[in-house]
């Protein structure tokens, strides 16, 4: 197949507006910012889980520990030795490959423990930060 010539001269227009920068490609499963208890010293093994394995952006815009999701913020709150917590209700994070994160999870030797719904679409993983942190891995769902 082959295409004929044009008839007009094409020149390509440069576009200067500014990029847009894609969010991150996970989602906190929450209604507004989630803040958890850090402990201090964590901070390396911190970037290391949500940054390099879950894929959130550290928030260069402070000095605390803030990850950026699509749509939320996770904060941690930095204290010297471990804070008593008031309930062991887990951080749901929705992730783009359910499988994807049991191959890396299994890599790393992280431990987590595979719950299956009723559903297929209610697969989870529950697993637990360097601060402690339940966290509850879910697989996005994208409506067509």
């Amino acid at each position: 197949m082959e295409l004929e010539d044009a008839f007009v001269e094409f020149e390509p227009q440069i576009d200067r507006r500014p990029k847009v920068p894609e969010p991150p490609p996970v989602q906190l499963l929450a209604v507004a910012d989630v803040a958890l208890p850090g402990i201090a010293g964590l901070e390396k093994e911190l970037d290391a889980f949500y940054v390099e394995l879950l894929r959130l952006e550290r928030d260069a815009a402070t000095q605390e520990i803030v990850y950026r999701a699509e749509n939320f913020r996770l904060r941690f709150d930095v204290h010297e030795c471990p804070q008593p917590r008031e309930d062991m209700r887990a951080i749901g994070i929705a992730i783009p490959s359910l499988a994807e994160m049991v191959g890396k999870l299994t890599d790393l030797e992280v431990e987590f423990i595979r719950q299956r719904g009723i559903a297929p679409a209610q697969n989870t993983l529950l697993l637990r930060d360097p601060a402690g942190n339940w966290i509850e891995l879910s697989e996005m769902t994208r409506v067509s």
